[in-house]
């Protein structure tokens, strides 16, 4: 099996790269984390008006329908760039959960919104610490109202469209829409390490909700995560690979006794496994965007080992990183805090290693 991405997907990176190189110079986005949890709304526009928010949304709902391997491909270019705008809340999970289990009308409502940028979307899946599992879920809808509480909910500011993760009144989880403008909804900001990207506690009185009709159950949540782990997993390929090239070229410039500290074997060797690891990690990624783009049935499994590899990866470059970089690597006018806050935050979403282990576990277990 050929994992490569196409020829035009493979040249769509370079005018991806460019943009995001011209929009972003370092610097930008610790200035705006200076503001805090700010939206880059005309990036988010222009984002929508190359075509880049509906890559995965067909035609006939406003999208381009390039399918999920220009996802993938995207998705590592916003982690190597860290934009601040919602886009994998947007497109890795909402656009997502409409497209795969929305009725038709819903998706004639949402999913043109959703691919030109006038609704950002937002999934409410956690109710505290913990990894995802139905029997923690306690949010209710009742004739069509939902009460409950979500926390934390990443990208919640902008959300015009929010998927949100509830019982019904038989008790059943299931996923289901609810407008963002709705009345009974109280949105209080949370502070987390990644101040670059928004996070708030949700809580909902009596707010009308849609079911997708599709997702009754816990599966449709767990084949929902598995899909957006996938390109989460690219997105952490390219911070790592980010993090990778800051380190390279800090330890090529950076002289210690007459010579470039990359020459030094306690350096290079370290700059060595970093590469290693995002390499394995990236092997395991195409393999899952191959699953992904086609739907197979290695999907679960391949989704887990692309999320382990990449959570390994970027979390040992973001750190590596900052030791490479020395004492400087440490202070707020380096950006190396950049990827190590990133790397954190995601982590943690749409379940944990611990999580994604016991996922692959289960898939290995079930081939024997």
């Amino acid at each position: 099996m050929n994992f490569e991405f196409s020829d035009d997907v493979t040249a769509m990176r370079q005018e991806v790269r460019r943009f995001l190189a011209d929009r972003l110079p370092p610097g930008t986005v610790r200035q705006q984390m200076e503001q805090g949890p700010v939206i880059d709304r005309p990036l988010w526009s222009e984002m929508a008006a190359m075509g880049w928010l509906g890559l995965t949304i067909p035609e006939q709902h406003g999208g381009s329908g390039l399918g999920h391997e220009a996802l993938c491909m995207l998705a590592e270019e916003m982690g190597a760039f860290l934009p601040p705008v919602p886009f994998a809340s947007t497109l890795y999970l909402v656009a997502e959960a409409v497209l795969a289990f929305g009725s038709p009308a819903q998706q004639a409502e949402w999913l043109p919104k959703l691919a030109d940028g006038s609704v950002a979307g937002t999934f409410a899946l956690a109710e505290g610490a913990g990894e995802p599992a139905a029997g923690t879920i306690r949010a209710r809808v009742a004739a069509g109202r939902l009460s409950g509480m979500k926390v934390p909910v990443h990208d919640a500011a902008a959300a015009g469209l929010l998927l949100v993760a509830a019982r019904d009144v038989e008790g059943e989880v299931g996923l289901f829409l609810v407008a963002g403008d709705a009345p009974g909804i109280r949105r209080t900001p949370l502070r987390t390490l990644d101040i670059a990207r928004d996070a708030a506690r949700l809580d909902f009185q009596d707010v009308p909700a849609e079911p997708l009709p599709g997702a009754a159950g816990w599966p449709a949540i767990a084949r929902l995560l598995d899909r957006a782990a996938v390109p989460l997993a690219f997105e952490q390929v390219g911070g790592a690979r980010a993090a990778l090239e800051m380190a390279v070229a800090y330890a090529m410039d950076r002289f210690a006794f007459g010579r470039p500290i990359a020459s030094l074997q306690a350096i290079k060797h370290k700059l060595a496994d970093i590469y290693v690891a995002v390499e394995l990690a990236r092997s395991n990624a195409y393999f899952g965007a191959w699953a992904l783009d086609r739907d197979a049935p290695e999907l679960p499994r391949a989704a887990a080992a692309a999320r382990l590899a990449a959570i390994d990866a970027y979390q040992l470059a973001a750190r590596e990183n900052i030791q490479t970089h020395g004492g400087m690597g440490f202070t707020w006018e380096a950006d190396c805090h950049l990827h190590y806050r990133r790397a954190a935050l995601l982590s943690g979403i749409i379940g944990g290693a611990r999580h994604w282990r016991d996922r692959l576990f289960d898939q290995l277990a079930l081939q024997h």
